[in-house]
C-alpha cells in the first residue's frame, strides 16, 4: 500500500487535534472501502472529538492541498465515503442531540448520531424520525442527509429533503454558515448567486428533472426555483450533495409522532414476478405506508440463514415467485382492517387465489403477531445483505439498483431489464420499494474479472437508457458517488450538469471537499478504484482449518473473508450481540467489518509482507472475544471467531506462545494436578502481592479473582444414572465444569435421571479426561485441538452408533462439537454435530415429545436469565428460558444483553480487563445489581457466572443447578 504522508500535515494534526489522527496503513485500509465495490486509500484518517477538530482538519487539508471527505457509518452503496486525502469519521464522538423541541417536533443533532440511537432517545417523548432506511442501526443523520436517504415509508413521510429543516455547516474556506429557509431580504452573496442560478435554469429544470418522488441524483437545484408559497430552503441544496459542498456541523430535523401500534401488515403472494410488478399501481391507491418487494431469490437465501429461516416459515405460504409486504398504519384499527380487506379484493380482482394453482396461485397472508411483524421488518431491512450471502465468486453488484420509474411502467421495466441481464449472461436479484417504483436489483458479477467490469458498464448504459425512456430517475435512493455520477449528462443534459459544476465551484472553488463525486467523476468501471483492482490476488500460505465452503484462494479462506461487503450491520449499538467490543470502543478497528477488511488487505499483500501475523494484526483482533455473534447476525455470515483462530494459528507457527497463552491452552492437560493443589493455588487471592506478581509475570489482571480448582472434581463414573429403558444420553463433562464447578454436572445427572433419561458415562479408561480442544483453539494451537477432537470422535463413535444423544452444559464446549469440529475434521463429525445438544435442548425436547417426564415442583421465586453468546449464535438461547419455565411458579425474565465481557481468558487479561468490565457494564451487570435480593441469577456460561460474581456481586447458577433444586422431594432452601 503506497504511503501518502505529508510531514507538515502529520505534524499539525498530531500536535493540535483533541481527537486522533491515523497515518498507519492498517487504519487507512479500514477506511478505504464503504459498502460499494470501490476502494480508495486515504492519506490519513481523522477521528474528531469536537467541531473545532473538524475545522482544524479542514484548514490543514486546504492549506496542504489534500482533499477531505466526511464519513458517518461508512455504509454507502456508491463510493461516496471513500476518497484520497483525509477521511473524517464523525460517528465515534460527534453523535449527540444538541437540542430537542418536543412541542415543536424538531431536533438539532450532530451529524454522527445513528438513526436508531436517535429514535431510541425520541421514543419516550412519543416522537421518531421516520426516514427508516434499512441501515438504521448504523446510518448516521449526517450520512443520510448527504445521500438524501429515503426509507421504506417515503409514501407517508417523504425523504430526507422533506424532513431536514436547516443545516449549520463549515464552508470549504473554513467559514461558518447557516442554511435554512431563505429570508427574502437577505444580502448573503452565496444565496443571491444560487437564486440567480435557479432563475436562469428554471425552464431546463422543469424539462429535465424526473417527476418521480425518488429522484436523488445530482444537486437539488430545483430547490432554488420558487414553488408556490413555499419558501426556498438552501439547506435542501446541501441535502444529497454527498459532502461535496460543505461540512455539516449540526442538522435541524423535523420529527413525527410515533406510528400507531395498530399498524396492519400483509404479505401478498404472487405466482410470477411480473404479476407482482403489475400489482403496486393497484395497491398504492389503498393508502399503504409501504409496499416492499421480496423476490424468490431473497426468500431462498433467507431460508438458508438460521436467523431468518423460522421467520419465513411463519408467513410464507408455498414457493411464491415474489411477495409484496403491504403495511397500513392508520390510527383507527378498524380502518386498517378495512384496507386489508380491500387488499384481498384487489388480489382477487387480479385473479389470484390460494389453491388455484399455476399463474393464478396467490393471495394475502395477514400478519397479526407483533413479534412476527418485527422479525419480518428485520428480514426486509437485511435484504441487500442477504442477497450478498451467496457463497460463490460472483456477487450481486450495486450499480443500477436505485433506478425509479413510474408505477405504470414498473412491470415492463423490470421485465426488460431482466432480459438485459440474460443477454449479458447473468441474472438479477430484486427487492425493496415497490410503492415508489424504486427496486433494488443487483446483477450477479465477479468484480475481479475485467470482462465483468465491462459487462457492468454495458448493463448500466442500457438500464439508464430505459429509465430515461420511462421518464424515471437513474438515482432513486442511495445517491451518486462513483457509480452513477458520470451518467448525469445523459440523465439531465449538459446544461444542467454545467449548472451542477457551477454550484460546486461556487461552494468549493479549490475542490477540497470530496472531489470526483456528483461532478467531474471518474469512470464507474475504472478498475484501479475497485476493491479488487487489477493484479489483486491472495499471497500463498497454508491454512489450518477447512474453508472449502467458500470460493477463492487459500482453500476458500480468501473467499470467506471477502464475504464482508462492508454493510456495517456489526456497527449496531443495541439488539443482538454483535459486535460487543465495538459497542464499548466505537473504534472501526474493533468491529467485524474493520477486522475483515484488515484481513482481506493482509491476505492480498496490500499491508506489506508479514502483515497477517504482525503485531498490528494482533492489535486488530485483540478485542474480538470470539462470541460468534457475527456467525449468526452478520447477514453475509462473516465468521470472525473462526477467522481469528486461523490467524492465531499462523502467528503461533511463526512467533510461538506467551507463557500466559500456554497456561490457558494446556489447562486440560495440567488440570488434574492443579485440582490436587487447589488450596495452594488459591493463595493468590489471599496473600498480598501475589496477584500483582501474577500480573507482572503472566499478565493476569491483579484485580480479577481466578477460577478455583476443586479437589472434588467430577468423575466420569458419576454420570451413570437413570432408569433402564429411558432415552439414552452421554454426558459431556467439559473441562470448566469438571474442574471448577463439578456440582453443575452432578445437578445435570440428577435432573436427567429424575426426568427418565438413562445417563451414560463418557469414559476413557486410564487416560486423561476428554476435552473439546476449546482452550487450544483460543491460543491458535489447531493441531493440538485437532488431536483432542480425534480423541473425542473415537470415544463418541460407539455412542453415536447406538443412537445416543450427546448432552453438554458449557455452551462454548458443546458448540465446538457442532462448529469447529467440522472445520478441523471435515466430513468426519457430521453425526456428532447432529447428536450434540445442550442440556436444556435435550430436556425440553424430551418433555415436549413425551419421552421424558417433568419432575419439578413449585419454586415461588424470580429468575433472571443471561444468555451465553454461543447459545445466541446457534439459536439455542430461548430453550434455556423454556427449561426454566418448566418449574411451577418460577417467574422468568430474560436479561437483554450482549456478551458478558469475560469471554474465557479475555476478562482475566490485564490488557483487556477494563474493556471486559465495560462490556459487562453495558447491560448485564446493571441488570444484575438491580435484581431483587432474593432473585436467582441464571447463566449457563462459566465465564458469564464469573463476570457476574466479579462485577455484579451476585452468585449466578447454571440452569441445571436451578432445576436440580426444584426436583420433587428436594430442598429449595438454596433457591
Amino acid at each position: 500500500m503506497t504511503e501518502l504522508l505529508r510531514p507538515g500535515l502529520k505534524r499539525r494534526l498530531e500536535s493540535e487535534l483533541q481527537g486522533t489522527v491515523h497515518f498507519d496503513s492498517f487504519t487507512r485500509g479500514r477506511y478505504a472501502t464503504d459498502a460499494s465495490i470501490y476502494q480508495v486509500m486515504p492519506t490519513a484518517v481523522v477521528v474528531p472529538k469536537s467541531m473545532d477538530d473538524v475545522a482544524l482538519a479542514l484548514d490543514a487539508a486546504r492549506e496542504e492541498g489534500v482533499p477531505l471527505t466526511a464519513r458517518g457509518g461508512g455504509s454507502s452503496q456508491c463510493g461516496q465515503t471513500v476518497n484520497a486525502g483525509l477521511i473524517l469519521d464523525f460517528s465515534r464522538h460527534l453523535n449527540g442531540i444538541i437540542e430537542l423541541d418536543v412541542e415543536g417536533r424538531r431536533a438539532l443533532v450532530e451529524p454522527g448520531i445513528v438513526l436508531d440511537e436517535l429514535n431510541r432517545a425520541l421514543k419516550p417523548h412519543g416522537l421518531w424520525y421516520p426516514i427508516d432506511v434499512s441501515t438504521a442501526s448504523r446510518a448516521t443523520i449526517g450520512g443520510m442527509t448527504a445521500n438524501n436517504s429515503c426509507g421504506a415509508r417515503s409514501l407517508r413521510y417523504g425523504i430526507m429533503r422533506d424532513n431536514v429543516l436547516a443545516i449549520d455547516a463549515l464552508m470549504a474556506d473554513g467559514t461558518k454558515a447557516h442554511f435554512g429557509p431563505l429570508d427574502p431580504g437577505s444580502n448573503d452573496a452565496l444565496a443571491r448567486d444560487m437564486l440567480a442560478l435557479g432563475r436562469r435554469e428554471a425552464d431546463e429544470i422543469a424539462a429535465r428533472f424526473p417527476h418521480v418522488s425518488r429522484r436523488v441524483g445530482g444537486y437539488n437545484i430545483d430547490a432554488l426555483v420558487p414553488n408556490g408559497g413555499t419558501p426556498i430552503n438552501l439547506a435542501h441544496l446541501l441535502v444529497g450533495s454527498e459532502g461535496t459542498l460543505a461540512l455539516s456541523t449540526a442538522i435541524e430535523i423535523k420529527l413525527w409522532p410515533l406510528p400507531p401500534k395498530s399498524a396492519a401488515l400483509a404479505a401478498c403472494h404472487f405466482p410470477t414476478f411480473r404479476a407482482a410488478m403489475e400489482a403496486p399501481q393497484h395497491i398504492v391507491p389503498l393508502g399503504p405506508t409501504s409496499v416492499e418487494l421480496v423476490d424468490a431469490t431473497m426468500i431462498g437465501l433467507g431460508r438458508d440463514i438460521p436467523i431468518y429461516r423460522q421467520t419465513l416459515e411463519r408467513f410464507v405460504r408455498g414457493n411464491p415467485a415474489a411477495l409484496l409486504l403491504v403495511e397500513f398504519a392508520e390510527e383507527d384499527p378498524a380502518e386498517n382492517a378495512r384496507r386489508i380487506a380491500s387488499l384481498s379484493d384487489v388480489m382477487s380482482d387480479l385473479g389470484l387465489t390460494f389453491g388455484a394453482g399455476g399463474d393464478h396461485e396467490g393471495g394475502v397472508v395477514e400478519i397479526a403477531d407483533a413479534g412476527l411483524k418485527a422479525d419480518i421488518a428485520e428480514f426486509r431491512r437485511a435484504g441487500l445483505n442477504i442477497m450478498m450471502s451467496m457463497k460463490e465468486a460472483g456477487k450481486p453488484v450495486s450499480f443500477v439498483e436505485d433506478c425509479a420509474v413510474p408505477l405504470e411502467h414498473l412491470a415492463d421495466y423490470t421485465e426488460r431489464l431482466t432480459g438485459v441481464f440474460e443477454k449479458h449472461g447473468t441474472r438479477g436479484t430484486w427487492y425493496a420499494h415497490a410503492s415508489v417504483g424504486c427496486l433494488h436489483v443487483r446483477p450477479v458479477l465477479n468484480m475481479k474479472l475485467e470482462k465483468d467490469a465491462k459487462t457492468m458498464r454495458a448493463i448500466a448504459e442500457e438500464a439508464f437508457a430505459m429509465v430515461r425512456e420511462y421518464k424515471g430517475s437513474h438515482s432513486g435512493e442511495h445517491g451518486d458517488g462513483i457509480v452513477r455520477s458520470e451518467f448525469h449528462t445523459e440523465m439531465f443534459g449538459p446544461e444542467i450538469v454545467a449548472a451542477f459544476e457551477s454550484v460546486k465551484d461556487r461552494f468549493d472553488p479549490a475542490g477540497v471537499l470530496n472531489p470526483g463525486r456528483v461532478v467531474r467523476p471518474p469512470k464507474m468501471n475504472d478498475r484501479t478504484l475497485f476493491r479488487y483492482p487489477p493484479g489483486y490476488h491472495a499471497e500463498p500460505r497454508e491454512v489450518a482449518l477447512d474453508w472449502s465452503a467458500w470460493p477463492g484462494a487459500l482453500g476458500g479462506f480468501q473467499g470467506a473473508v471477502e464475504m464482508c461487503n462492508n454493510n456495517g450491520e456489526c456497527r449496531k449499538l443495541s439488539g443482538g450481540a454483535m459486535c460487543p467490543s465495538y459497542r464499548v470502543t466505537r473504534n472501526e478497528r474493533d468491529v467485524t467489518r474493520g477486522r475483515a477488511n484488515t484481513l482481506r488487505l493482509a491476505l492480498s499483500g496490500q499491508l506489506g509482507k508479514g502483515a497477517l501475523t504482525s503485531d498490528e494484526m494482533m492489535e486488530t483482533l485483540s478485542l474480538c472475544v470470539s462470541c460468534k455473534a457475527c456467525k449468526r447476525e452478520c447477514p453475509t455470515g462473516v465468521d470472525m471467531a473462526r477467522m481469528k483462530i486461523e490467524v492465531l494459528a499462523a502467528r503461533v507457527k511463526e512467533k510461538g506462545l506467551s507463557a500466559k497463552d500456554r497456561l490457558i491452552a494446556y489447562l486440560p492437560h495440567y488440570a488434574p494436578m492443579a485440582a490436587r493443589a487447589g488450596g495452594l493455588l488459591a493463595l493468590r487471592e489471599r496473600i498480598p502481592g501475589l496477584a500483582g506478581l501474577s500480573q507482572s509475570l503472566l499478565g493476569f489482571a491483579k484485580e480479577r479473582s481466578l477460577p478455583r480448582f476443586r479437589r472434588d472434581a467430577f468423575r466420569d463414573a458419576e454420570a451413570a444414572a437413570g432408569p433402564a429403558g429411558g432415552p439414552e444420553v452421554v454426558l459431556l463433562a467439559d473441562t470448566f465444569n469438571r474442574w471448577f464447578e463439578p456440582d453443575n454436572l452432578r445437578a445435570a445427572v440428577k435432573v436427567l435421571a429424575a426426568s427418565g433419561a438413562r445417563v451414560m458415562p463418557l469414559e476413557v479408561p486410564g487416560e486423561r479426561p476428554l476435552c473439546c480442544g476449546r482452550t487450544f483453539l483460543s491460543a491458535g494451537l489447531v493441531d493440538e485441538a485437532r488431536r483432542e477432537a480425534r480423541r473425542m470422535v473415537e470415544a463418541l463413535a460407539p455412542h453415536i452408533a447406538a443412537g445416543r444423544t450427546i448432552v453438554g452444559l458449557e455452551p462454548s464446549c458443546l458448540f465446538t462439537l457442532r462448529d469447529e469440529f467440522g472445520a478441523m475434521l471435515p466430513g468426519e463429525t457430521d453425526e456428532i454435530a447432529r447428536s450434540a445438544k445442550l442440556f436444556e435442548e435435550f430436556l425440553v425436547a424430551g418433555i415436549k415429545n413425551g419421552s421424558l417426564s417433568m419432575p419439578f415442583e413449585a419454586v415461588p421465586k424470580k429468575a433472571y436469565l443471561h444468555g451465553h453468546c454461543h447459545q445466541k449464535a446457534f439459536g439455542a438461547f430461548s430453550v434455556s428460558e423454556q427449561a426454566l419455565r418448566l418449574v411451577p411458579e418460577l417467574e422468568v425474565s430474560t436479561i437483554e444483553s450482549s456478551c458478558c465481557g469475560m469471554a474465557g481468558a479475555f476478562g482475566y487479561d490485564a490488557k483487556t480487563a477494563d474493556i471486559s468490565r465495560a462490556m459487562g457494564e453495558a447491560a448485564l451487570l446493571p441488570a444484575v445489581r438491580a435484581a431483587e435480593p432474593d432473585a436467582i441469577i441464571v447463566a449457563d456460561g462459566t465465564s458469564c457466572r464469573h463476570q457476574i460474581a466479579d462485577g455484579g456481586g451476585r452468585e449466578a447458577v447454571h440452569v441445571a443447578a436451578l432445576l436440580a433444586r426444584a426436583l420433587q422431594g428436594g430442598s429449595h432452601e438454596r433457591a
